[in-house]
This record gives C-alpha cells, sequence and structure tokens, in this order.
C-alpha cells in the first residue's frame, strides 16, 4: 500500500501513485502530480525525533557516537508536504537537510518490547530534517530555534505500508541538491535500530496511531540557498522534493 494525502478543488484527500506518474483519487479520477497541493501524509499528534544515530554524522559533526538515543520532540508546525517550499532565515551561515526514515505508528504503543515492534508499525515516509547550525546551543540539545522553526520538515510524498517496503533496517538513502548526488547512507547503519527505539521509547510515553519517528540521518550535511531544489530519497519508498526560499 502507498498512498498520499493532498489538496484537489479544495479539498483534502487520499490519492495512490499510477505507473505513469499521475495520481488516483478516491472518486477514480486520475490527475497530474502537478495539480495537486501535497500535504503530509499523515498528521502525527507526537513527532519524536533523534540526534546523532548514525555513527558517521556524529562523526563528522566531532562527536562520539551517543551511548543512549538522543531524543527531542517537534511540532506540528514543523511540517511541509512534497513540493513545499522551506525558509531560510536571513543571515545564516550554516542550513543543511537531513534525510531521514520515518516511522508512522499504527496502533497503541506502551511498553512494546523490541521483537514485537514491527506489529505496532503502520508504515514508512520519508523527512528532510533541515537544521540551522547558527542556532544551535550544542549537538546534544537542539533549540527551539533549529529544530521547531515553521515549515522545515518536508515530510512525505507518500506513505507505505510496513508490508511493501519488508526490512526498515535495510535501506539506502540519498539526497540531491539541484540534481547532484550530496548525501548517502544505509538504514541499517543506524545506532539504535527501529525495534529498538520503540521499545525505548514506548516504556515512558505511549504512542498513538499516527505519530511519527524520524529515526536520525548519516553524514553528508551541506549548506543549501535560496533558489535551491533538494530531494530526499529512500528506497522503496519514494522520493520528496523541496525548494528553500
Amino acid at each position: 500500500m502507498k498512498r498520499a494525502r493532498v489538496a484537489w478543488n479544495g479539498a483534502v484527500t487520499e490519492a495512490e501513485p499510477l505507473a505513469d506518474g499521475r495520481l488516483r483519487l478516491p472518486d477514480g479520477m486520475t490527475v497530474s502530480e502537478h495539480e495537486v497541493v501535497w500535504l503530509p501524509p499523515v498528521e502525527p499528534g507526537v513527532i519524536v525525533a533523534l540526534g546523532l544515530n548514525y555513527a558517521d554524522h556524529a562523526g563528522e559533526l566531532s562527536f562520539s557516537a551517543p551511548a543512549e538515543p538522543l531524543l527531542f520532540l517537534k511540532g506540528k508546525n514543523t511540517l511541509v508536504g512534497h513540493r513545499g517550499r522551506t525558509v531560510r532565515p536571513a543571515g545564516v551561515h550554516m542550513m543543511h537537510y537531513e534525510c531521514e526514515l520515518a516511522v508512522v505508528i499504527g496502533r497503541p504503543a506502551r511498553r512494546v518490547k523490541e521483537e514485537r515492534a514491527y506489529d505496532y508499525i503502520f508504515g514508512y515516509t520519508i523527512a528532510n530534517d533541515y537544521a540551522v547550525r547558527d542556532y544551535l546551543e550544542n549537538y546534544y540539545r537542539p533549540n527551539f530555534r533549529v529544530k521547531n522553526r515553521d515549515r522545515t520538515t518536508p515530510l512525505g510524498p507518500w506513505i507505505v505500508s510496513h508490508e511493501e517496503v519488508g526490512d526498515p533496517m535495510a535501506l539506502r538513502l540519498r539526497t540531491y541538491v539541484n540534481g547532484t548526488v550530496v548525501q548517502e547512507g544505509y538504514t541499517g547503519d543506524m545506532i539504535f535500530s527501529i525495534p529498538y527505539l520503540l521499545e525505548y521509547i514506548t516504556e515512558f510515553m505511549t504512542l498513538a496511531p499516527g505519530d511519527v519517528i524520524l529515526t536520525g540521518t548519516p553524514k553528508g550535511a551541506v549548506n543549501v540557498e535560496p533558489g535551491d531544489e533538494v530531494a530526499a530519497e529512500i528506497e522503496r519508498i519514494g522520493r520528496l522534493i523541496n525548494y528553500i526560499v
């Protein structure tokens, strides 16, 4: 199952991809992907994000791999859909993308055991969690100005079921800026796996259907400027395009 959430003809609706690149709406109508407004494919109540979950990314920031997950929360205000626009603040020196696998919860999850984690996952989508390094207090404690800015986390375009994706710990991630590959990694290189994270998080908080876990990004952070097109791509899930303004 692969579906999107779009605005079309004054209403919010689901859409599924067709082989010719068009979208099929629930009433059977087909439209071009450029005729709709793409929305985040889910509306999470809670967004839990990870810092430094890839050792190579920690290394490029001159940090050691963390001994336990470094978690923080993000607001829904941060989300924007496929082909959306993200503002680079005036006067900053370093703003970069972060291609991440996003886990979407499928049923209430509390005290989940690692071996049963996938029973609680509905599917996966792509996140691009931009960061403005100028505003960081330090890499272990991202503050609100870094990770809760409006429309700085593109999400989408598709949500793909766990069954269709298969093993989420064996996916290739790539980021392109203006068509050039600038970041590449594999989910298997995560320090803390998805099952481990679900057990760790739900030991102290309940996750609800539609909640999202952002699982971190590999190395390859490059500065982006207004006018750039950034595409975050994850194998078997899709390609999320975003524009810097």
